[in-house]
């Protein structure tokens, strides 16, 4: 041999790369995006073109001002507009959803490096940010089609508002109607069966672990069996599945073992639930997922495996 080459590990490699795995997301999405246009009409379309447009054009843009390598074209920009748009209310204001999608991508995502640098879920953390600075807008929700709403009632309570009250059993949604997606709440959070059937496919194309989401749903519902909260309303309502589904196992924010991936999914469980119940907010998805990818290092650093024949250092 005249020549040996030496480079650094990873020697193995897979046919996976960003760019497919993005357009993975995306497709598991499409199910929820079709079920946004059935429940809330062609303006939920609209919200979500815009979060994907602008996210996309504010990577390029920033990218191309600081001379940096292009990446729109791995899809992790679309990818992060569209898991916005669907949690955002379709009566949102489309320049507040563009704004959600300049600090999704230009504040929390290209400000810490880019893709695989940022410390939270772009699409996440401007959620969170949007709710604190447009509370009014984010919580006015529009009634589903085919749910209990009067025919000309121009806002709605979600489930988990109405959990909350007193005295509106009447009014809850059935477990059809929740499952199904007639009810209020952001456009691509209401439709189980919808992110059900992303999360299959997923799952089948192994983008995805069942660690984290079924970790994080499991403990909603035991913990609100316990409690007495209905826990198959608290499981079905609110924001649980998409956040659990495509949020909580983004890569770079969460764990990469499967005992990491199931303490993260323990862990987001265990705080929404007490913001559900003891917080003021009647949902805490988001902000339990955020609070988990804070954590995120700590729990991938308890949880890192031994290389075969290491030894401690």
């Amino acid at each position: 041999m005249d020549r040996m080459v030496v480079s650094v590990n990873p020697h193995i490699y897979a046919k996976d790369t960003t760019q497919t795995i993005m357009r993975d997301v995306l497709i598991a999405l499409f199910p929820a995006v079709i079920a946004s246009i059935v429940f809330f009409g062609i303006q939920a379309l609209l919200v979500e073109a815009v979060c994907v447009a602008v996210a996309v054009l504010c990577e390029w843009a920033f990218e191309k001002i600081c001379k940096k390598p292009i990446t729109v074209t791995d899809l992790s920009a679309a990818v992060t507009g569209l898991l916005l748009g669907l949690n955002l209310p379709v009566s949102i204001p489309l320049w507040q959803a563009a704004f959600g999608s300049f600090v999704a991508i230009i504040v929390v995502k290209q400000f810490f490096g880019g893709i695989g640098q940022n410390f939270a879920n772009p699409a996440i953390t401007a959620r969170v940010i949007m709710l604190v600075a447009f509370s009014g807008a984010m919580t006015n929700w529009v009634p589903a089609a085919f749910s209990n709403a009067p025919a000309d009632a121009v806002t709605a309570a979600t489930p988990l508002a109405l959990l909350g009250s007193e005295g509106v059993a009447g009014e809850l949604p059935t477990y059809l109607q929740m499952f199904l997606g007639a009810r209020g709440g952001s456009m691509g959070e209401t439709s189980c069966l919808a992110l059900l059937i992303g999360f299959i496919y997923l799952l089948y194309r192994r983008v995805i672990s069942w660690h984290t989401p079924v970790a994080f749903i499991g403990t909603v519902l035991v913990c609100t069996a316990l409690l007495g909260q209905q826990p198959l309303y608290q499981v079905m309502a609110g924001g649980l599945f998409i956040g659990a589904i495509f949020m909580a196992t983004d890569y770079t924010t969460s764990p990469p073992t499967p005992a990491g991936k199931l303490i993260f999914g323990v862990g987001c469980g265990l705080i929404t639930v007490l913001i559900r119940v003891w917080g003021n907010y009647p949902e805490g998805v988001s902000f339990s997922i955020l609070l988990m990818n804070i954590l995120n290092p700590y729990i991938s650093g308890w949880t890192k495996t031994k290389p075969f024949g290491g030894v401690q250092a």
